[in-house]
Parts: C-alpha cells; sequence; structure tokens
C-alpha cells in the first residue's frame, strides 16, 4: 500500500498508511533502497510499502518496504518472462555459484555460467571478478520463477546472445548487396576474417582480402582492425553477410594501363605449364600466357623443354585485354632485349 513519510532515523522510517494509522519500516526492511534514494527522501514523500505485522495496541503497525518491492518485482518480472522480454537489474553481491542481483525490486540469482565475460578455466578468478561488477546494470534473461520457493534464475549470456541475434536481424534487412560500409575485424581463420558490420559479422573470404596473392588473412588484417569493406552477398535465410576488401580499391587489371603497355619489357614468374602454354605472374595477381610458340623460335612439343614453374624471366608484352583479364606475352620476342 501506499504511504506517506512521516518521520526517518537510524532505526528505520515511520509511515502513515491512512485511516490515522502508522507503521514503522525497520531499516532492515528498506535496504532496497539505494544510498541515493534514501539521500533524497524527505518527509511527505510517498512510499510503497507492505504490512508485515498488523496493528498493535498502541495502533502501529510493521511494515516492509523491502518486500513491497518485490512483490511489485515478482508481478513486473512474470509479465516480461510471459512475454519472452529481457530484463535489467543491478549486481548486488556473489557467493560460489554466481552473482546476486536485484530486478526491479526483487531478488534473483545468475549462475556462473551464465555470467558474460567470465571464461570457464577461470574459477579462481570467480569471486574477484563479480565482486568487481557489484553496482553494474546489467541486461538480463528470466530462466526459471517460482514465486512459492522465492526463486528467481537469471542469465546473463543468454541476454547478450539474444540482444546480438536481434541486432544482427535488423543490420541484415538493412545491408544491400554493392554497398560499402564500415567494420572491424573480430576474428581471423585459415579461410578468411570476419568483420562487425554494425552489429552483425560477415565473412571476407581468403581469396576476396587482397588483389594480391596471400596465405593467411593475418597477412592483411589484424583483429581489432577498422576497415572498409564491400558488401557482395546477403542471404537472408541463413543470416549469411559475404564481404569483400579488396574491391573497395581499384583491382589490377582496372589501372594495367598506368604500369603497362603493349611491346612493353618486363620481368615475370612461371606459374604454372599446361601443353598450350606457359602462365607467367608479372605483378600481384596479373598473370599472362606466353604461348607454347611465343616461348621460342624451335619447334616445341611441351612448354617443359624450355622453361619450367618458378623460372623468372624477361617478357615482352604483346597484347592486353583487361575486360577479359587477359595478357599476352612473349619470350622469344624479347631475348636480346635490355629490360
Amino acid at each position: 500500500m501506499q504511504g506517506v513519510v512521516m518521520r526517518m532515523d537510524q532505526e528505520g522510517m515511520l509511515v502513515s498508511i491512512g485511516n490515522k494509522s502508522e507503521g514503522l519500516v525497520p531499516a532492515r526492511e528498506m535496504r532496497s533502497l539505494t544510498p541515493e534514494e534514501l539521500s533524497d527522501m524527505r518527509v511527505g514523500d510517498q512510499i510503497l510499502t507492505r504490512v508485515i505485522e498488523a496493528e498493535k495496541e498502541d495502533g502501529s503497525s510493521l511494515l516492509s518496504v523491502d518486500q513491497a518491492r518485490e512483490e511489485v518485482g515478482w508481478v513486473a518480472v512474470e509479465e516480461k518472462f510471459l512475454s519472452n522480454q529481457l530484463v535489467e537489474g543491478t549486481v548486488t553481491g556473489h557467493n560460489r555459484g554466481g552473482a546476486l542481483v536485484v530486478v526491479d525490486g526483487l531478488k534473483g540469482f545468475v549462475p556462473t555460467s551464465h555470467l558474460n565475460g567470465l571464461q570457464r578455466n577461470a574459477v579462481d578468478d570467480q569471486e574477484e571478478f563479480i565482486g568487481q561488477r557489484v553496482g553494474e546494470k546489467v541486461c538480463l534473461k528470466v530462466l526459471e520463477l517460482d514465486r512459492e520457493k522465492r526463486r528467481a534464475i537469471f542469465s546473463e549470456r543468454l541476454a547478450i546472445q539474444e540482444k546480438r541475434q536481434s541486432e544482427k536481424e535488423r543490420v541484415i534487412q538493412e545491408l544491400e548487396e554493392g554497398q560499402v560500409r564500415s567494420g572491424k575485424v573480430t576474428g581471423t581463420c585459415e579461410f578468411g576474417a570476419f568483420v562487425d558490420v554494425g552489429g552483425a559479422d560477415g565473412l571476407i573470404h581468403i581469396s576476396e582480402l587482397s588483389w594480391e596473392p596471400i596465405q593467411t588473412a593475418d597477412q592483411v588484417v589484424q583483429v581489432g582492425d577498422e576497415v572498409e569493406v564491400y558488401i557482395m552477398k546477403v542471404d537472408l535465410e541463413t543470416k549469411r553477410i559475404g564481404l569483400s576488401l579488396r574491391r573497395t580499391s581499384p583491382g589490377p587489371w582496372d589501372t594495367i594501363y598506368d604500369k603497362y603497355q603493349v611491346d612493353q619489357i618486363v620481368t615475370a614468374t612461371v606459374t604454372k605449364l599446361t601443353n598450350f602454354g606457359a602462365f607467367a605472374r608479372i605483378d600481384g595477381s596479373i598473370e599472362g600466357l606466353i604461348h607454347i610458340s611465343e616461348l621460342s623460335y624451335n619447334l616445341l612439343q611441351h612448354p617443359k623443354e624450355v622453361v619450367k614453374e618458378g623460372d623468372n624471366l624477361t617478357l615482352k608484352i604483346l597484347k592486353i585485354e583487361p575486360e577479359r583479364r587477359r595478357l599476352a606475352l612473349s619470350l622469344k620476342q624479347a631475348e636480346g632485349t635490355e629490360f
């Protein structure tokens, strides 16, 4: 019931609860009031209390602010539990099993396994970790409510997962293929790098990290790097995002005429042999074909008669076709020329 503060002292609070009745809230029954609330409270302010002992001979009753708030908390948390909503609580303490919290006046518990940021193998640091979080506001998911047993169990880890999933779905709906977005590298692996693009992680395949040939993702990016990425594909069904780092800048074929021209003499490395010629890399990802007829003035049965993979050669550019990603090279026409 609502009451009006009549007096406050070290013993507690005297509250008028109507019909000329008064009740005392002992200090032990108002622990849920924060220091700020206590310092701001004045005579005449309204406060919610619960009668825990009926009127005595002197007409006074024993009241509790904590139990009143807890009852309101049960109702509020039950409503959110039934509608699958997250709740906000405050860490108030800890024990061996986890963290003690208060949610809307309701006392609850977060098991260690459901705390966010605590490594499973860091048992020795558990109490210190939780102790440092006392007073912290936390987002929680209700796991279990049992009013008869006065049992309320919450999970911080699942709440964060739900928030991230909700945020990811929102971001995925906003993304459009062809966009360039800012992001942060969250991880690397043998097949690429993961980038957070505002609440959702996308993958940059290793082939899309650089125009240059690379062996590992960390040759290009590190965890924590801020990057601009090109949105290649958004799959609404699987919730997957394909990204590219290299496509945010012109590719080597787009600017090839800035560095190379027909009849230019270049150095190149043989990368592959076929029956009809040899492929050679002149720069980064730019490879050209030395047709078997351009390897030697002599008639050859196979390119291996003249070259092998890994050879460094001096070649002449015969033709450049950037739109088809083709480059024609010649070994025999470069013989006798100086680079």
